[in-house]
């Protein structure tokens, strides 16, 4: 008789916004995983707090977030808080409209693909960076925050004809029913208007890499490995190609004047100083085995 080990008991939280947006993924990543798992529990949270009581009671069973980028950063950030992070695996079948980090953590695309490396992959751990008030950052950090299209989610008749995707009828009239129904107003905050140059001072392990006195255009910190940050300073250029400056550590604090930054998906600030430290192999995911 075949034994299962904890890792194939699963806790499946479905994301209430992946359910609105595409039905059809989330049944089609439901059934994988219940079929593939010794024991799957599957969770319908309604808002942010049932989400988060829902990941608290997990006992010994492993998460699997079924939703976008915000859900899955919803999971690390909860997890984080909680001092569980680095002692939990977690898995994520990527379902909505903004899926940027989640791929870019290497998550395939598709709900089958996705569901069957939670079963059948391997857990890697990677580095995260962390700040002074104890947000975590899977991805790229940017300095000022790059605009983002804002992402509606979709009114009751469109989430219907989401969820019967798989009929090319369908597909052709939600088309055209977009066209005829003004979009909804988005819930999301856009990232706001880019502003111009800004003085910021850039310390990388106790090292000025820019001051004050430069203006800098942009700025980009992003987790690499062996535990150190990549930090590129895009400085201003005033007529001649500015050339970028670059450097790696494990601590990058930001000062100056007011500024915002986009971490992963969400625009934070405006502060006067952050500090992001490198966590190395603070998060357990498990993606496709190589």
């Amino acid at each position: 008789m075949a034994t299962f080990a904890t890792s194939d008991q699963l806790l499946v939280i479905i994301d209430p916004v992946a359910r609105r947006w595409d039905g059809e993924s989330v049944r089609i990543a439901k059934d994988v995983l219940s079929a593939g798992a010794a024991s799957t529990k599957v969770c319908l949270p309604e808002d942010q707090e049932e989400f988060a009581r829902v990941l608290a009671r997990r006992g010994s069973r492993r998460p699997v977030v079924v939703g976008d980028d915000r859900a899955l950063m919803r999971a690390v950030a909860l997890l984080h808080r909680q001092r569980a992070l680095a002692e939990t695996v977690l898995s994520v079948v990527p379902v909505g409209a903004g899926l940027g980090v989640s791929h870019a953590l290497g998550v395939p695309t598709g709900a089958v693909a996705a569901a069957r490396a939670v079963l059948d992959g391997a857990e890697r751990r990677l580095d995260v960076l962390v700040d002074d008030s104890d947000g975590v950052v899977l991805g790229a950090l940017r300095i000022p925050p790059v605009p983002l299209a804002a992402q509606p989610e979709p009114t009751v008749a469109e989430a219907g004809l989401v969820q019967g995707g798989g009929h090319p009828w369908l597909r052709t009239y939600q088309s055209l029913f977009r066209t005829l129904v003004p979009s909804r107003p988005s819930r999301l905050s856009a990232a706001p208007a880019t502003p111009g140059p800004a003085r910021l001072r850039i310390e990388v392990d106790g090292v000025t890499l820019v001051d004050l006195d430069q203006p800098v255009e942009a700025v980009s910190v992003t987790p690499g490995p062996s535990g150190t940050a990549f930090v590129r300073v895009r400085p201003l250029s005033l007529g001649a190609v500015a050339v970028p400056l670059e450097a790696r550590g494990r601590t990058v604090t930001v000062s100056g004047a007011d500024f915002r930054y986009r971490a992963d998906a969400a625009v934070a600030g405006p502060v006067r100083v952050r500090t992001w430290t490198v966590r190395e192999g603070a998060l357990g995911l498990m993606l496709p085995g190589r």
